[in-house]
C-alpha cells in the first residue's frame, strides 16, 4: 500500500488505494477536515476535491456513522455515485443514487438501509420535510458546488438539519465567489467553522498543476459591424436620455452604464404608481434594453446573433408599443439590412475569423472546447467551423431544447473522437463529466470568476492545456475581461481574510472551553 495512504490511519481499509493515489494537498486537506468540523473547501476544477470528499467519507463510515453527499444537477450525482462506488470498498447495495427517479415507497426503504446517499439537494430535502429521511445517525454531508447554497436552495434546508443533528458539513467548490458579503453568508448558512483553500502556487499542489497558458486575443469590430452599431447607438442614447431626464438613470451615455445600474432602472419603474407617467418610462426603458442587447450582440458576437434576435422581436405574437416602434425605425431597418447583405457576402464579425484562425493555426488536431453565451452564436460558430473543414457540435443545455440523455450522447461522441472541438453554453462549465481538453477558448469573457474558474478547469487536468480569450477592442468584452480578473484576484484575498476571522473566532472559543474546564475543576 502506498505511503500516502498509511497517513490516513485505519479507515484507509474503505478505499480502494488501487483506483488512485491521492497528493499531498488532498492528504493535508482531509487531515485538518478529520477534525469533525465544518470545513470549506476551495479547490480548482480539476484537482480533486471528489477524492476529498471520499478520504472523509471512508473516515466517517470507518466509526459507524452513515454519510450523505449532494451534487446541483442530476448528472452530476451520478458522476459522484460512478466514482464513489469506484473509490470506495462498500457492496453496491450500500451505496444509494437519489436523482426524483424512484418512488416514493421504495425511496424510503433505500434511503433507509443505505449506507451511503449520493443526491440531489431537492429529493433529500423534499424527504427530510416529510419526516421520511432524518440525519439523526449520518455522521457527515458533502455538499459539492456548495456557492449555490443561498436563498431558499434545498442546500440551505439541509446545512440546517446538519446543524440540529450536529452533522459535520464539508462544502466543495472551485469558487466561492468574490463578495464578501456573499461568501460570509456562504459561511452562516452551511455552519463553516474553517476554511481550506488551495490555488495553483500552492507548495503542496505545485507538483500537480499542469502547465496551463492563458492568452488573450484582440480584434476590432471591422467597418461592417462599425457601420451597424454606429446606427444603433445613438438610438439607445436617445431613449436613456428621456430616461435621465426624468431621474431614473445615473447616466445619459450608454458606454456609463454597466448592466446591473440598466437592469435597476426596471425595478425602479416597477415601483411608479402614476399609469401615464410609468408608461413613457416603460417605453423608453424597453427601447434601451432591446436595442443594447442588439447592439452588444452585433458588437461582440456577431452578424447572424444579432438578426436572429431581431428576429425573435419581430416573431413575438403580442408586441408592445415599443417594440412595434423599433421594428419600424427606418435606421434600425437599415442595421438589419446592412447585415443580412453582409452575410449574403460571406461576411462574419472578425472575431468569428479569429476564432478560426486559432484554431487552424495554433490548436489544428487539439481537442477543444469553445464556450459561447447565447445558442445563437453557437449555431453559427459550429457552421462556420465545419464549413472550413473542422469537426465541431453544439453543446446547449435543457432551456435550449436538449434533455439530458441527449447532453450524455454528445459528451460520449466527444469521448470517443467523433468531433474534437465541443462549442457549448454555460451547461459545458459544470455539472456533466466532459473530458480533459488540450484548449479552452472563450468566445467572448464572462464578468464572473466562478464561471471563469470553471470554464479554464475544462483545459489540461491530466496534462498542459491552454487558455484563450478573444476579445473585440471597445466593446463590453474589454470591461468583462476586467471584471473577471479583478474578481479572481479578489477572492482569494476575501477568503483568506474570512479565513482568518473564523480562526480567531476558534482560537476565543478554545480558550473560553479550557476555561470552563478549570472552573469546573476549581468546582
Amino acid at each position: 500500500m502506498p505511503d500516502a495512504w498509511e497517513q490516513l490511519g485505519p479507515y484507509n481499509v474503505l478505499l480502494n488505494t488501487k483506483a488512485v493515489e491521492p497528493r499531498a494537498y488532498q492528504i493535508n486537506i482531509s487531515k485538518r477536515t478529520a477534525s469533525g468540523r465544518n470545513f470549506l473547501v476551495i479547490l480548482p476544477t480539476g484537482l480533486g476535491k471528489t477524492l476529498i470528499a471520499a478520504i472523509n467519507m471512508a473516515r466517517v463510515l470507518y466509526g459507524g456513522k452513515r454519510v450523505l453527499m449532494v451534487a446541483p444537477t442530476k448528472p452530476l450525482s451520478e458522476q459522484h455515485y460512478h466514482t464513489m462506488s469506484n473509490l470506495l470498498n462498500m457492496d453496491k447495495e450500500s451505496i444509494l443514487l437519489l436523482t426524483g427517479g424512484i418512488r416514493a415507497k421504495e425511496r424510503y426503504a433505500l434511503e433507509a438501509s443505505a449506507r451511503i446517499i449520493v443526491a440531489t439537494p431537492q429529493t433529500v430535502a423534499n424527504d427530510m420535510k416529510r419526516a421520511r429521511l432524518d440525519l439523526s445517525d449520518f455522521g457527515l454531508v458533502v455538499i459539492d458546488e456548495c456557492h449555490k447554497a443561498v436563498g431558499k436552495y434545498a442546500y440551505t434546508y439541509i446545512a440546517d438539519e446538519c446543524k440540529l443533528n450536529g452533522v459535520q458539513v464539508i462544502g466543495l467548490t472551485a469558487s466561492p465567489g468574490s463578495d464578501k458579503k456573499k461568501i460570509n453568508r456562504l459561511v452562516d448558512t452551511l455552519g463553516i467553522q474553517d476554511i481550506e483553500i488551495r490555488t495553483a502556487i500552492d507548495p503542496d499542489v505545485t507538483p500537480y498543476v499542469m502547465d496551463k497558458y492563458t492568452e488573450v486575443i484582440y480584434v476590432d469590430m471591422g467597418s461592417t459591424v462599425e457601420r451597424i452599431t454606429s446606427m444603433i447607438k445613438p438610438i439607445i442614447e436617445e431613449h436613456l436620455a428621456k430616461l435621465y431626464g426624468i431621474g431614473l438613470s445615473p447616466f445619459k451615455k450608454y458606454d456609463n452604464l454597466p448592466k446591473r445600474r440598466l437592469l435597476a432602472i426596471g425595478e425602479s419603474i416597477n415601483k411608479i404608481e402614476a399609469k401615464n407617467y410609468r408608461f413613457m418610462a416603460l417605453f423608453n426603458y424597453v427601447y434601451v434594453l432591446d436595442m443594447a442587447h442588439a447592439y452588444e450582440l452585433a458588437s461582440t458576437e456577431g452578424l447572424y446573433p444579432f438578426l436572429s434576435y431581431m428576429g425573435t422581436l419581430n416573431e413575438r405574437e403580442k408586441k408592445s408599443r415599443a417594440v412595434n416602434s423599433m421594428l419600424s425605425n427606418p435606421t434600425i431597418k437599415s442595421a438589419i439590412e446592412a447585415a443580412k447583405e453582409a452575410l449574403d457576402r460571406g461576411e462574419e464579425h472578425p472575431k468569428m475569423l479569429a476564432l478560426v484562425r486559432v484554431i487552424r493555426e495554433k490548436l489544428d488536431g487539439k481537442t477543444v472546447m469553445v464556450f459561447a453565451q447565447y445558442r445563437s452564436t453557437i449555431k453559427r460558430i459550429v457552421e462556420v467551423l465545419n464549413a472550413n473543414g473542422m469537426k465541431a457540435y453544439a453543446f446547449v443545455g435543457k432551456k435550449e431544447g436538449n434533455t439530458q440523455a441527449r447532453q450524455h450522447e454528445v459528451v460520449e461522441r466527444f469521448r470517443m473522437g467523433e468531433f474534437n472541438i465541443l462549442v457549448a453554453t454555460s451547461i459545458g462549465e459544470e455539472g456533466l463529466d466532459i473530458p480533459s481538453v488540450d484548449a479552452v477558448v472563450f468566445y467572448e469573457p464572462v464578468p464572473s470568476e466562478i464561471r471563469t474558474i470553471q470554464r479554464k478547469g475544462r483545459a489540461g487536468r491530466l496534462k498542459s492545456g491552454r487558455t484563450i480569450i478573444l476579445v473585440t477592442r471597445r466593446t463590453k468584452d474589454e470591461t468583462y475581461l476586467y471584471v473577471s480578473r479583478m474578481k479572481e484576484k479578489r477572492m482569494k484575498e476575501i477568503v483568506d481574510s474570512v479565513r482568518q476571522s473564523l480562526a480567531d473566532k476558534n482560537l476565543y472559543n478554545d480558550k473560553g472551553s479550557n476555561m470552563d474546564s478549570g472552573v469546573q475543576k476549581l468546582l
